[in-house]
């Protein structure tokens, strides 16, 4: 099994910056992909970013330009630094890591909310 554990979630004016973390602990072994998604209040669960074992990404849309997914595999890491928020990013933003670069994610976090104010 896999825990995930994120943090750096809060309030944050729009136009600002945060930089999400994420420790992933147990059978790490197994983890190829990692990856951010986000459920806005009202919205399903969607893909923020996305970075394989060896370090390809890709972004949603609406995210491309401002937001960095990053990884350090000696700490077991997985990070999302997000600037120029907007308030529709606000939303809880979930840690996964998946058994395969290009399947299913199947480990996931509890979870931290970010917040951007207008």
């Amino acid at each position: 099994q896999v825990q995930l554990v994120e943090s750096g979630g809060g309030l944050v004016q729009a136009g600002g910056s945060l930089r999400l973390s994420c420790v992933a602990s147990g059978s790490i072994f197994s983890i190829n992909a990692m990856g951010w998604y986000r459920q806005g209040p009202g919205k399903q669960r969607e893909l923020v970013a996305r970075i394989t074992s060896i370090g390809n990404t890709n972004y949603a849309d609406s995210v491309k330009g401002r937001f960095t997914i990053s990884r350090y595999n000696a700490k077991n890491t997985v990070y999302l630094q997000m600037n120029s928020l907007k308030p529709e990013d606000t939303a809880d933003y979930y840690c996964a890591a998946a058994r395969t670069n290009y399947g299913g994610m199947d480990y996931w976090g509890k979870g931290t909310l970010v917040t951007v104010s207008s």
